[in-house]
């Protein structure tokens, strides 16, 4: 930190005396200002020492009780006076104003040229960051050691040399280390942080600000998918040689964690995928409890896309290979929509949330997902959203038409989008008044008045069972061109 009043005033060759402001002796020296002018706030910045002879004041002495007030609230770090050139003392008047206004008020001896105290100051600070440089160097020598053991032995490492507390998360957000152990609980907090930093990008952070700490979040990546967040909370990480050391520790665990993941073991990966989506292994068989234990948790989905693997990290957990043609790769059915995208090429065709014994179903899922993405240009479908069955044999333009036809007496009322919505309540709830009523959060009387409504607008019979299933195809044909 820059050299203090109380250092200088400490330093016997520059024979400073204190005349007021004994509070403010802790203040820090950014720089020192000499300067005659009446007014010099307009050029000074804050936290400088100013010096002057009052050379300005020999003929008439001014208001000097506006000038240090005008220094005051520019928060110079104190003023210098030099005794003895222009003043045969410093005037009473300027150690009264200096008293008032609370500055520091330092009388420099006939005998200390004011060019001795600048000179001090700066080697004070040139010392200051000499010092800071060689603490951060040998801070990260520290945590590079610490790296060889493991990135655990980096995490506590780091806290120890911040004094405050570190978290290594993973990419879900879930504690893979925390030093100290208590600081764990502080991981839920941050959840929302780490889902705006993994749309971010690599070189992205957060800054997370409360009345008793300041969390700086920052992801762990040697690609485009983040293998971790390092979290550091406890101490306000403000200082360069702070800032280098976390930056340090970014680079140090970015590497671990893209160290332990690929080569023979991303080939093993894969081959366990080929073998699952061939039936060659049998996650359920007795045996195969160990094998249970990495492979993502139930239920789980299948992507499927044309283009080549992703050579960026993958979410933890994620199996990934080429089949037939393909990048298949298979996650937790948890793992947020986004990550796909930014992994795979697309088109992407994503499956429906299965368990083991159905990714073969899975994959022809996600497959027939795929060729709807391409064919309507879009970057990803899911296969549960795509219309199935007889709903999708009407999913045609002619049947489009059917369903506007069918309903186009409802549509031309004022309020369409309540009796719609009436009506849907209504037959999904097989006619059932209260249940229907409750669905929408109305009043049952509400709802008997708009079925009534609907009775008179459309030309068939709701008792008649063909007609309520018109009517119901044609709500779900319209919700699926929505």
């Amino acid at each position: 930190m820059p050299p203090t009043l109380g250092a200088l005033l400490r330093t016997p060759h520059l024979r400073l005396r204190l005349l007021a402001g004994q509070d403010r002796v802790h203040r820090q020296v950014e720089w020192v200002a000499v300067s005659e002018l009446g007014d010099p706030t307009p050029y000074l910045a804050g936290g400088e020492l100013v010096l002057t002879t009052g050379v300005r004041w020999v003929e008439r002495l001014p208001d000097l009780r506006a000038y240090v007030r005008r220094l005051a609230e520019r928060d110079v770090a104190g003023l210098g006076f030099g005794a003895a050139v222009n003043f045969e003392q410093t005037p009473g008047e300027l150690r009264a104003a200096a008293e008032e206004f609370g500055v520091a008020l330092l009388e420099v001896d006939r005998r200390t040229p004011f060019i001795a105290v600048g000179k001090e100051v700066s080697r004070l600070l040139a010392k200051e960051e000499y010092e800071g440089l060689n603490r951060a160097f040998n801070a990260q020598r520290e945590l590079t050691r610490a790296a060889l053991t493991g990135a655990s032995a980096v995490v506590d490492r780091l806290a120890r040399e911040l004094g405050g507390w570190v978290l290594l998360l993973a990419p879900d957000g879930s504690v893979r280390h925390a030093a100290p152990a208590a600081a764990a609980g502080r991981a839920p907090g941050l959840a929302a942080e780490l889902s705006r930093l993994r749309g971010a990008g690599p070189r992205s952070s957060v800054s997370v600000a409360s009345r008793d700490d300041r969390v700086s979040v920052q992801p762990l990546s040697t690609g485009r998918r983040p293998r971790g967040f390092l979290a550091v909370g406890g101490v306000r990480v403000s200082g360069s040689e702070d800032r280098t050391l976390v930056n340090a520790a970014v680079s140090l665990l970015s590497l671990e964690l893209e160290r332990s993941s690929p080569g023979r073991v991303g080939l093993l990966r894969a081959g366990v995928l080929s073998a699952l989506l061939d039936g060659a292994l049998d996650p359920l068989h007795p045996g195969a409890s160990g094998l249970r234990a990495v492979l993502p948790t139930e239920p789980v989905v299948v992507a499927v896309a044309e283009g080549a693997q992703p050579e960026g990290p993958l979410p933890e957990g994620t199996l990934v290979t080429e089949h037939e043609g393909c990048t298949v790769l298979l996650t937790a059915a948890a793992t947020e929509e986004s990550v796909f995208g930014e992994v795979l090429d697309g088109p992407v065709g994503l499956s429906a949330p299965v368990g083991y014994p159905d990714l073969a179903a899975a994959r022809a899922q996600a497959e027939r997902a795929r060729t709807a993405a391409a064919e309507d240009g879009s970057a990803l479908q899911r296969f549960d959203l795509l219309p199935g069955g007889l709903l999708g044999l009407l999913d045609t333009p002619e049947g489009a038409r059917l369903a506007d036809d069918l309903l186009a007496p409802i549509d031309d009322q004022r309020g369409a989008p309540e009796l719609l919505a009436s009506l849907r309540a209504y037959l999904a709830a097989s006619g059932r008044w209260d249940a229907a009523a409750e669905r929408l959060g109305v009043h049952r009387h509400t709802l008997r008045y708009r079925m009534r409504r609907i009775r008179e607008l459309l030309p068939g019979d709701l008792d008649d069972p063909d007609h309520r299933t018109e009517l119901w195809i044609a709500l779900r044909v319209r919700e699926g061109r929505s």
